[in-house]
């Protein structure tokens, strides 16, 4: 058995190992993990094959990096709305509303008086608070 035989097979194991992976888990996650597995398999698969008699063909080789920084980059943005939903899940089971933009409290940078605006955003032109 040839080492490129070697590798395509551990590929399709590690696809299968993806595939189930990602069907049997429901937090999201472990599908983004699984699915990752699967995508690992499919590179192996793919770069065992670009082997020939005659060498590696290079573009093919350029074709799988490729894929892995897409799918690097991918999977960064998949966590951080993973992340993204949960963080809003906590704080709507807390039964807290949540201000809206401009309003104060949020993310938008126009906290009330937290010291990092001056202060200004809630405030009149003579500098007291409006009610």
């Amino acid at each position: 058995m040839q080492g490129s035989m070697v590798f395509a097979l551990c590929g399709a194991v590690l696809v299968g190992i993806g595939a189930y992976g990602f069907v049997t888990r429901l937090r999201p996650l472990h599908r983004i993990v699984a699915f990752n597995v699967v995508g690992g398999g499919l590179f192996l698969y793919f770069g065992a094959l670009t082997r020939t008699s005659a060498g590696v063909d290079p573009v093919a080789q350029a074709l799988v990096i490729t894929g892995i920084v897409v799918a690097l980059s991918l999977t960064a943005l998949a966590v951080a709305l993973v992340l993204r939903l949960a963080d809003e899940g906590e704080e709507d089971k807390s039964g807290a509303e949540r201000p809206g933009p401009g309003t104060g409290g949020g993310r938008d940078g126009l906290d009330d008086d937290d010291g990092r605006d001056g202060g200004t955003d809630a405030c009149a032109a003579d500098g007291r608070r409006r009610r």
